[in-house]
């Protein structure tokens, strides 16, 4: 009775006019960024922070949130015309969705995709409304102990999410704490590595460093590649599946829906962790895996659905710990900051309109994005044809505004310019920034629970080992430590960055 009486309260907040108007605009400005290869959620977010600034929370939350999981939509868009994913997570999808495409079936594979990512996001969002009240109570109990461990897990986790050096990883991590911690300390009233500088005192802006290290490292790098793409030639018929196609690929759907929400919600599981396992599960209970890879309908169907369920899942540590489980989940953290909300267990309490009404706005924001994205699939196209260059002077100019509108600052801009050079510098020798973004977000709420843990102790550290769930929860970072630090781990990692190269 309290899930259905918390969910009319959601659906009273997501359907009202204005915020369907930000989910739709959220789920169109996804599915835009998803199609076009190289600029990816977590870059479009991180710009669109400040703009958030004067918003009603709900509807800024609403909005961002329609970004992220409109962009797993997109990105199957170029996965199967062009054979490259708009998005990390459709990168599975190219395998047997472009050889569909190649075999004149492009608009099957475009609707398969479609409706299964509809059906995984139905699914993921009944199972978010379904957590998000026990996981909250439960959370509710937590306390600074707790949440410093369950804090230090998290960061630990991010170490997994990362691609390359768990050495890089982890100094990035440490580079993200200390940046966290640049302003006036709270309790003793001293600056810490302000340099003198007045603008710094509160603390470096998020949206500035988001924007330059998420933002405009991503897009500066991508002036780099080439634009031209080659689209598949062909009008898009057969919209509507078979009744074979559809009876081949439900039970790939089912499968891929609940890899997507269980992976989903781990910490650290990345864009990429739910579509690459679910592909690679069903290849093994394929009577013939020999048709994977040569257009094999669940090939789509599976990482499609995983895709999208993980997206959605990821909300539920944000929305009931106040933990980010990826990048763009830190990123909405900061949206919340904005806002003046604090992120943790409480929020579902404190502001129950803006939990349940994004939890009721996926729903929405699904419906729409599966009557949408078909009917549009030419628009799509056709955006792949506009020149990268043509679009970054704009959103140079975007990036600038916003970085100077959050605190009317000059050093804001020089702030995020400086980001940007360093961001970029990172992803010329391969660093992960992922990390540093975590350890942002999470160092100022690591130090407040940390000396908050040592105040109620008497200074004994052997509290966070006494105390049953957090000795859990260190435990737990022992084992991902490692486990990651193993050499056929360390050799496999390579392996990987070696074959991306």
């Amino acid at each position: 009775m309290e899930l259905f009486s918390n969910l009319m309260l959601g659906f009273s907040t997501a359907l009202e006019w204005h915020n369907l108007l930000y989910c739709l605009f959220g789920a169109l400005i996804g599915t835009l960024i998803g199609v076009l290869p190289g600029i990816g959620p977590v870059p479009t977010v991180a710009l669109l922070l400040p703009f958030t600034f004067g918003m009603a929370p709900a509807s800024a939350f609403i909005m961002l949130a329609g970004i992220f999981y409109g962009a797993q939509y997109g990105g199957s868009t170029t996965a199967i015309l062009v054979n490259i994913p708009g998005e990390t997570s459709a990168v599975v999808t190219c395998l047997d969705g472009h050889q569909m495409a190649r075999n004149g079936r492009a608009g099957t594979a475009l609707a398969i995709a479609a409706m299964a990512s509809f059906f995984a996001g139905t699914v993921a969002t009944t199972v978010i409304a379904m957590l998000s009240g026990p996981l909250s109570r439960l959370a509710m109990s937590f306390t600074a102990v707790e949440f410093f461990s369950l804090m230090v897990l998290g960061l630990v986790a991010a170490v997994i999410m990362a691609h390359g050096s768990i050495v890089k990883s982890l100094a990035m991590i440490g580079i993200g704490l200390l940046i966290g911690v640049v302003g006036i300390d709270v309790n003793t009233g001293v600056a810490r590595m302000t340099f003198n500088i007045p603008e710094f005192a509160d603390g470096l802006s998020f949206v500035s460093v988001a924007m330059g290290f998420f933002g405009l490292a991503e897009i500066i790098n991508n002036l780099e590649k080439p634009s031209h793409q080659i689209v598949v030639s062909q009008k898009m018929k057969n919209l509507l599946p078979t009744w074979q196609d559809l009876k081949t690929a439900f039970p790939a759907m089912l499968r891929g829906t609940a890899i997507g929400s269980i992976l989903g919600v781990l910490p650290g599981g990345g864009a990429a962790l739910p579509p690459f396992t679910a592909y690679a599960i069903e290849k093994k209970l394929a009577r013939d895996p020999s048709r994977f890879g040569k257009g094999a309908i669940e090939g789509v169907a599976s990482p499609e659905a995983a895709n999208n369920a993980g997206a959605q899942t990821s909300f539920i540590p944000l929305l009931t710990l106040g933990i980010p489980s990826n990048a763009i989940m830190a990123l909405m953290i900061g949206a919340l900051m904005i806002q003046g909300i604090q992120p943790g267990p409480q929020i579902i309490v404190e502001q129950p309109e803006l939990v349940w009404g994004v939890i009721a706005s996926m729903w929405v924001g699904n419906l729409m994005l599966l009557v949408i994205n078909l009917p549009l699939i030419g628009i799509w196209v056709s955006m792949l044809k506009v020149p990268y260059r043509l679009l970054f002077p704009a959103i140079m100019l975007f990036c600038c505004i916003g970085a100077y509108g959050v605190n009317n600052s000059v050093m804001d801009i020089w702030l995020m310019l400086g980001c940007a050079v360093v961001g970029y510098f990172f992803i010329k020798v391969k660093v992960e920034t992922a990390p540093l973004l975590l350890g942002l977000i999470l160092g100022p709420q690591l130090e407040e629970n940390l000396r908050r843990a040592m105040l109620l102790s008497d200074g004994d550290f052997s509290v966070f080992v006494t105390r049953p769930i957090s000795a859990v929860l260190l435990g737990s970072v022992a084992v991902i430590l490692l486990v990651m630090l193993s050499p056929a781990v360390l050799k496999k990692r390579d392996e990987i960055v070696e074959s991306e190269g």
